[in-house]
C-alpha cells in the first residue's frame, strides 16, 4: 500500500531516518516526537504500516488477525535458507515468533515457571544478588559489566541451572547472537552464526546432562516429560532454553542501564526513589516507558482486510509496532518526554502484549524494583564518568558500555 501525498511522504521519510540513521537509533525520541504529528500510524518506505500510537499498538498486539510471518520476512531479505543459518534458526523458531497452535503448546509448558507466586518467592534471592553486586562496585567502572549484566544473568542462570563459572562468557555471545534482531546484513548474521553455534552446542550438552542428572532447575523441567505429555523435542529444548537464557538478562540489562542514565539525568527523581518507600513499583513502570530496552516488534502481516482501533489495514500488509514511540504517545501520556516516577495511567508497552506478552516481565520488574533503590541508597553520589556506548541498531536498545563513578 503506497501513499504519495506530501504529508504522507514526510512521515515515510522519518521512518526511513529511524531505520537507517545510527544517530536517530541511539536517541530515537526526537524522531518519535516528530512522527506523532502524523497520527497513530505511518506508511513505511516499503508499504508497511508503522504503528506509533499507543491505542493502535495495543489493539494490534492483541489481534489474532495479525499473525507472525517471520519466515516470509527472512526470505524477503534474501535468506531463503534461513533455517540453515544457526543464528536465524535458533532465534526465529523460538516462542516469540510462533503462532498457535505451536505457540500455545510451548508457552503452556514454561509459563508456570514465571507465574506471580514463583517470581515473588525469588525476592530474597534477588535481594542477595543485588547486595553482592553492590559490594563489588567501587571507583570508576563499567556499570554494564559490573552490575547491569551480572545481576539478571545470576538470577536467570540460577533458574535455568547454568553453572556460575560458565555465565560470564555469554555476555558477548548473546549480544552477538541477538544482533540479528537489530540487523540482518551478511556480516551481522555471520558473526551471529558463530555465537549461535557455541550457544546451541552448550545448551545441547547441558540438556543431555540434565536428562541423565536432573536437578531442581528449569532445564531439567524442560527435558522431563510431565503428566503423560511427551514434552519438548531435543531441538525445542535447546531453542526454548536459548530464548529464556537470552531474554532473561538481555532486556533486563538494558532496563537497568537505560534506567540508571534516566535517573542520573533527572536527579530530583533519583532523590525521590532514594528516599520514598513504596515508589519502586511505579518508578520501574515509568523507567520502562521512558526508555524501553525493546523499541519495536516486526514480522506481523494482516491475514485479511481489517480495521484495528479505527485504522484500516489491508490483507497482506506488513506491520511494525514501535513500542518506544507508543510509550511516548502524547494522546495517552501527559508530558511524555518528561521522567515522572509517580506517573499514573496506562502501563507501558515495553513487554509487548496479547499472546506474546513477555514471559519474564514479572521477573524483570522484580529485579529492577530491588536494584534501583538499593543502588541509589548505597551510592548517594553515583555519577556517570563519561558518555555511554549505545548498542548499534534500534530494536534492542541499551548500552554496551556505561562508565560510572561509584
Amino acid at each position: 500500500m503506497k501513499f504519495n501525498s506530501p504529508v504522507q511522504q514526510a512521515g515515510t521519510e522519518l521512518v526511513t531516518e529511524l531505520l537507517t540513521n545510527p544517530a536517530a537509533q541511539a536517541d530515537p525520541y526526537p524522531t518519535y516526537q516528530r512522527m506523532h504529528a502524523f497520527g497513530p500510524a505511518i506508511t513505511g518506505p516499503d508499504g508497511e504500516l508503522v504503528i506509533i500510537g499507543y491505542r493502535l499498538a495495543d489493539g494490534a498486539l492483541r489481534d489474532t488477525r495479525l499473525p507472525k510471518q517471520v519466515g516470509e520476512m527472512l526470505v524477503r531479505m534474501g535468506y531463503t535458507n534461513w533455517r540453515e543459518r544457526p543464528s536465524l534458526r535458533l532465534f526465529f523458531t523460538s516462542l516469540g515468533h510462533l503462532n498457535p497452535p505451536e505457540h500455545t503448546r510451548l508457552r503452556r509448558l514454561v509459563a508456570g515457571a514465571f507465574n506471580a507466586r514463583r517470581v515473588a518467592a525469588l525476592r530474597p534471592a534477588v535481594e542477595q544478588t543485588v547486595a553482592d553486586a553492590l559490594d563489588r562496585l567501587s571507583g570508576e567502572c563499567c556499570f554494564v559489566d559490573e552490575f547491569a549484566y551480572p545481576v539478571p544473568v545470576t538470577v536467570i542462570g540460577e533458574l535455568l541451572g547454568i553453572p556460575s563459572a560458565d555465565r560470564p562468557m555469554f555476555q558477548t555471545l548473546v549480544r552477538d547472537w541477538t544482533g540479528v534482531v537489530n540487523a540482518q546484513d551478511p556480516a551481522t548474521v555471520e558473526k551471529a552464526d558463530s555465537a549461535a553455534v557455541v550457544i546451541r552446542d552448550y545448551l545441547d550438552d547441558m540438556a543431555a546432562y540434565r536428562r541423565a542428572h536432573p536437578r531442581d532447575d528449569l532445564i531439567s523441567a524442560l527435558v522431563a516429560p510431565a503428566d503423560g505429555n511427551p514434552g519438548l523435542s531435543a531441538e525445542e529444548v535447546t531453542v526454548m532454553a536459548g530464548l529464556l537464557w537470552a531474554a532473561g538478562f538481555e532486556t533486563t540489562t538494558g532496563l537497568l542501564a537505560n534506567g540508571l542514565v534516566a535517573l542520573l539525568d533527572n536527579p530530583d527523581q533519583a532523590d525521590r526513589l532514594r528516599s520514598e518507600d513504596g515508589l519502586a513499583g511505579p518508578a520501574v513502570e515509568e523507567l520502562l516507558r521512558f526508555d524501553t530496552p525493546l523499541q519495536f516488534l516486526f514480522a506481523r502481516t494482516a491475514a485479511e482486510d481489517m480495521v484495528v482501533a479505527g485504522q484500516p489495514i489491508a490483507a497482506g500488509q506488513r506491520t511494525m509496532l514501535v513500542l518506544g514511540a507508543a510509550n511516548r504517545d502524547p494522546e495517552v501520556f501527559d508530558e511524555p518526554d518528561r521522567l515522572r516516577l509517580d506517573r499514573n495511567g496506562e502501563s507501558p508497552m515495553s513487554f509487548g502484549g496479547g499472546m506474546h506478552y513477555c514471559l519474564g516481565a514479572a521477573l524483570a520488574r522484580l529485579e529492577a524494583q530491588v536494584a534501583f533503590p538499593a543502588l541509589l541508597r548505597a551510592f548517594p553520589k553515583l555519577a556517570l564518568a563519561g558518555p555511554g556506548e549505545r548498542r548499534p541498531g534500534l530494536a534492542l536498545h541499551g548500552y554496551v558500555r556505561l562508565p560510572i563513578v561509584a
